[in-house]
């Protein structure tokens, strides 16, 4: 899936009660799971906030777990979309480091409420456990990029490669704290400053 692509639009829509499609019901939960919790959120819950029966939910969705999995999913398979666009692919190991940054900032942006979710996951059943050990792999990738970019000498070897990846991407998740769809920060700016500080903070001199 690529960093583009709209929660749900890998399934078919399939109707039911009252109208929903099944990314409107996804949407819906994601919602309520970051408002109230996963864990305190119950399937009646989604339900009533949904206007439907529970059996009506169960015509778009098996469990609450295959919420959250296929909610953590969207936001992953963003990121993971990251590495594989054209201009993290080519250029020198900073300017793939820059297009990676960029790239993650733009689906955090454009997946928030997946995003906000998945941050939130701390492994405490098989589904989030899972998702921690993508987002495991996907630091890892990163982490190989900037140590890359650390041979290259176009980042500076005084720095831990899995440290700075940890706190670059600390800077990012921190966006879901206070960056509000439609507000006064612009997207693409939010993303060039991000880089900027990251790189320029890494880079030799």
């Amino acid at each position: 899936m690529s960093a583009t692509t709209s929660p749900g639009a890998a399934a078919a829509p399939r109707r039911g009660r009252p109208g929903y499609d099944r990314a409107q019901v996804l949407a819906i939960a994601v919602e309520l799971f970051n408002e109230q919790g996963y864990d305190a959120t119950s399937v009646a819950d989604v339900a009533t906030r949904l206007g439907l029966t529970k059996s009506a939910l169960y015509h778009h969705f098996d469990s609450k777990e295959q919420l959250l999995a296929l909610a953590v999913d969207e936001a992953l398979s963003g990121l993971e979309g990251v590495l594989e666009l054209p201009d993290a692919r080519r250029g020198s190991a900073s300017e793939r480091l820059a297009a990676v940054l960029h790239g993650a900032v733009g689906v955090l942006v454009q997946r928030l409420p997946y995003v906000t979710l998945l941050l939130r996951v701390r492994g405490n059943s098989d589904v989030e456990r899972a998702a921690l050990e993508r987002r495991r792999a996907f630091d890892h990738r990163v982490t190989d990029l900037v140590e890359e970019a650390q041979r290259e000498g176009l980042v500076r070897d005084d720095l831990d490669g899995a440290v700075a990846t940890r706190l670059v991407f600390g800077m990012v998740n921190s966006i879901v704290e206070w960056y509000r769809p439609g507000g006064s920060v612009d997207a693409d700016r939010l993303a060039h400053d991000i880089v900027a500080v990251a790189l320029d903070g890494m880079r030799t001199r």
